[in-house]
């Protein structure tokens, strides 16, 4: 790692990239932008062509090799590739896509015999340092979600294959099961319920029921937890942005993350 400044790369240029990367161009202390890539090779190149510098476009392992921390801004599917070639190298990880974590926990087998690190931002939800305080010992004895989205945030997905989300006249829950059952059936939806997951009970304690709600203008989180710690009750209501699946908070968190990673001072776990 450079001495004085993280390289940062990111892969996909979507909603959550472009806000990230625009963010380290313009300046994050301790950071610097190595380039991006994306699935769109020429609206990448339009892209980072606007920002300050002009960082380069370079394939995968061109980046990780310019890089001290990739983040994945891409998809599940698209860290299949993606988390092998950044970890094997010892390069750091940043996930946005926290559901797929679930699904391969050699991951982080391999990040600790290569001396790398996953990170996993709060992304789109909040409340996971008070979790993690509360797993301590056994303390955390359930954890419950509930997730209200636009239909059109949950159009397309496995988790409503069948359903006519047009037709929906009031709020309807059209999913009930674990935190890895809703990861698989909702891939680019419920990555916050990954996140909680691993803060706290772990995928398959953690329980999650999907809404989807007609005219709902936010993308709406209510985490439950108690325990011999309490109770803890956590409540968001995100904004979208210009991509339906993905709430504004999504990328501030991650932004502020990475800010945190050369602060002198680091409030919250």
């Amino acid at each position: 790692m450079s001495a004085d400044r993280r390289r940062v790369g990111i892969v996909g240029l979507g909603t959550i990239g472009r806000a990230v990367a625009r963010a380290l161009a313009e300046g994050i202390p301790g950071c610097a932008l190595a380039g991006a890539s994306s699935r769109d090779e020429a609206r990448g190149r339009a892209f980072l062509a606007t920002l300050p510098g002009a960082p380069p476009y370079l394939p995968l392992r061109h980046l990780v090799e310019a890089s001290d921390l990739v983040v994945e801004a891409a998809s599940q599917a698209a860290l299949g590739e993606i988390a092998p070639a950044v970890l094997d190298t010892g390069r750091e990880l940043l996930v946005l896509s926290v559901g797929a974590l679930l699904e391969h926990p050699e991951w982080v087998a391999l990040a600790a015999a290569r001396g790398s690190r996953i990170h996993a931002p709060s992304a789109a939800i909040a409340g996971l340092d008070g979790l993690k305080g509360a797993a301590v010992a056994g303390h955390l004895e359930s954890v419950t979600m509930e997730t209200h989205k636009p239909p059109r945030g949950l159009q397309g997905t496995p988790g409503v294959a069948g359903w006519d989300l047009k037709a929906l006249t009031g709020p309807t829950l059209v999913f009930e099961g674990t935190a890895r059952e809703a990861c698989r059936a909702f891939p680019a939806n419920v990555n916050v319920v990954a996140a909680v997951s691993l803060a706290g009970l772990g995928p398959d304690r953690t329980r999650i029921r999907v809404f989807a709600v007609p005219g709902l203008d936010r993308n709406r989180h209510a985490v439950t937890a108690e325990g011999a710690f309490g109770r803890l009750r956590i409540e968001i209501d995100n904004v979208p942005s210009e991509n339906p699946r993905t709430g504004k908070l999504a990328y501030l968190s991650t932004i502020a993350y990475l800010r945190d990673l050369a602060a002198s001072l680091r409030v919250g776990t």
